[in-house]
């Protein structure tokens, strides 16, 4: 249950970040990143992609595929913990 809530509350945050890339530009200036890497104008790109990122962990969030998907990259780090291999 709490999967579903935290994903739906992220794909709404993401998909907000996404729409609203242009207020949060406005609302807290460029990301150094972006414009270095990648040239002038760039930051509403970076503000749209890490709203994407959010969109996405939230859809793996509500489907339940982030527990697997985690275990699956991360888990030979983990191997000494006995409940993260289901």
């Amino acid at each position: 249950m709490t999967n579903i809530i935290i994903g739906i509350l992220m794909i709404v945050a993401g998909a907000l970040i996404v729409i609203k890339s242009e207020v949060l530009y406005n609302a807290f200036g460029m990301i150094t990143f972006f414009e270095e890497k990648m040239g002038a104008g760039s930051s509403r790109f970076g503000y749209k992609l890490i709203g994407l990122i959010v969109l996405l962990l939230g859809t793996l969030a509500l489907t339940g595929l982030w527990t697997k998907i985690f275990v699956g990259i991360f888990g030979r780090f983990f191997t000494g913990f006995g409940g993260l291999h289901e």
